[in-house]
């Protein structure tokens, strides 16, 4: 079943900047296809490296291949930005084809989440200060009294007197 993205009302999307390159084909309607790349894309539209614009409001099938599977989608073609970049809206996105791409997203900004999870709690565990360390007449006492323990343990097991308990 296609549904329309969500809108978000005054809140924009999350955006993905895609590092890698993403192919992305455009289909019109009449059947002709136009090869470009996917740079910018969130779940209400992205913007695309094409070799050459396309007009403003033509409506397309748009499909690219991510990690977590294939997209296909219906999109609007908005105003190009320059002669290579073209922004574009989806129309309509089946559910599953939300999923991936919600997918694609989520990755995209917070990579492997409880692995950096796990780095931040290292860094901040690191980062705190040693304990200060004991003051020296509490060292000293501690050392006295261990030493007059294990005389007493000593002299208890030459003499062989019986423990008080």
């Amino acid at each position: 079943m296609n549904v329309s993205p969500p809108l978000l009302g005054t809140q924009r999307a999350p955006r993905a900047r895609l590092n890698d390159i993403i192919p992305a084909v455009l289909r019109f309607q009449d059947g002709r296809r136009l090869p470009s790349q996917l740079q910018v894309v969130s779940c209400n539209g992205g913007l695309l490296s094409v070799p050459r614009p396309v007009a403003q409001g033509s409506q397309v099938k748009l499909m690219f291949l991510t990690g977590a599977g294939s997209v296909l989608g219906g999109a609007e073609m908005l105003s190009p930005v320059s002669s290579t970049l073209q922004p574009f809206r989806f129309v309509s996105l089946a559910q599953d084809d939300q999923r991936r791409l919600g997918a694609v997203i989520q990755a995209s900004i917070a990579p492997n989440n409880s692995e950096q999870l796990w780095i931040d709690k290292l860094r901040a565990a690191s980062a705190l200060q040693p304990k200060p360390p004991r003051s020296r007449l509490l060292k000293r006492a501690m050392g006295v009294a261990g030493f007059i323990t294990l005389g007493l343990a000593s002299a208890m097991y030459f003499f062989h007197v019986p423990w008080p308990w």
